[in-house]
């Protein structure tokens, strides 16, 4: 089994487990210890999904007490937990539209932070690398924007997606090179377009 499927079966388990128990906001889960061996899987894999859960807002942990059902103003957590198990067409259009809000961001911040020499870098990658992954082209672009919580919701977002869609773009070469050329120049709007133009997001506000 992939760590991505492990992370979305231990996610999957909490959620029926939570229905079982009856549990709900503010009541305290069982310990990651207790978890692991009522889950039956490793320690470091029930850390990391309570980890996700916990940055994604679902879950606090209290110093010395332990760690509780998070008040979501009269959602319940079950419910939340649904929106990213459920495979489900608006379950997919949810996190596509997120990663995609994110990756836009990062593009932002990279352009901001970034110089010629960085840029290039990673254009003299493309070039020379036969075949690579979107996820590897994005993973250098956050990498670029420098900045750590985006980096875990888009690992997050993207282990979602990697999930719940069965089949993936193909994007072209040229495409990633024309984001990179956008900012190389500290195009904003040359960048934006040329994302939207590898995303195929036209509909997209102008905002973004």
């Amino acid at each position: 089994m992939t760590n991505t499927k492990v992370y979305l079966e231990i996610v999957k388990q909490l959620r029926e487990m939570i229905t079982i128990d009856g549990l709900k906001t503010g009541d305290k889960i069982p310990s990651e210890r207790e978890l692991s061996e009522r889950l039956n899987f490793g320690r470091s894999s029930v850390r990391e999904a309570l980890r996700a859960l916990e940055l994604l807002g679902l879950i606090e942990t209290r110093r010395g007490e332990g760690t509780y059902i998070r008040d979501f103003r009269g959602h319940q957590l079950v419910q939340l937990l649904s929106t990213f198990i459920l495979q489900d067409q608006k379950a997919k259009r949810d996190v596509f539209e997120t990663k995609s809000f994110i990756e836009m961001d990062c593009l932002r911040l990279a352009l901001q932070k970034t110089n010629n020499e960085a840029t290039n870098s990673l254009s003299d990658w493309i070039e020379r690398t036969e075949h690579f992954s979107d996820d590897e082209f994005f993973q250098r672009i956050i990498d670029l924007s420098d900045n750590h919580l985006f980096q875990r919701l888009w690992s997050i977002l993207k282990e979602y997606y990697q999930s719940l869609e069965e089949t993936h773009p193909l994007y072209s070469r040229e495409d990633y090179l024309e984001l990179l050329k956008g900012l190389t120049e500290k195009n904003l709007e040359k960048t934006l377009s040329a994302y939207k133009k590898l995303r195929n997001l036209s509909n997209l506000t102008d905002k973004y």
